[in-house]
């Protein structure tokens, strides 16, 4: 009998597009856990980033086979939190897959994506309403 193929974990990427200005950062939450997307804050396993307002690659670091999704905030004023107008985002927003936004947030199901044998890069397109 052969031994089960073994699954490392796979180099993770990110790209933004469409970032209106270099002021701010970006928060970065990566979950594998339908319930804690796309807000990670209680989710136990997240990965959860701050980086400087750029459209440069960025590299979210190795992660283990399955699926997950990415939720991207453009804080441009830095106080750690997505800013809303009447329920509206006032800063800019990205979710991997780029699903299409309608009311709130996509579900997790529409950005996911799987990590199984090869390196992954999400080029995420930012929006912005207001």
């Amino acid at each position: 009998m052969g031994a089960a193929p073994v699954t490392l974990p796979q180099p993770l990427s990110m790209a933004l597009e469409g970032l209106r200005s270099a002021k701010g950062q970006i928060l970065i939450c990566v979950t594998r856990d339908p319930d804690h997307f796309p807000d990670c804050t209680d989710d136990p396993d997240k990965r959860h980033f701050s980086i400087p307002a750029s459209s440069d690659p960025v590299t979210l670091g190795q992660l283990a086979p399955g699926s997950y999704a990415i939720a991207i905030i453009h804080d441009e004023n830095r106080n750690g939190r997505l800013d809303t107008f009447a329920g509206i985002p006032r800063e800019g927003v990205g979710f991997s897959r780029n699903p299409v936004l309608r009311f709130g947030a996509p579900s997790f199901r529409s950005a996911s994506f799987t990590i199984s044998g090869a390196p992954v890069e999400q080029d995420i397109q930012l929006k912005y309403f207001l």
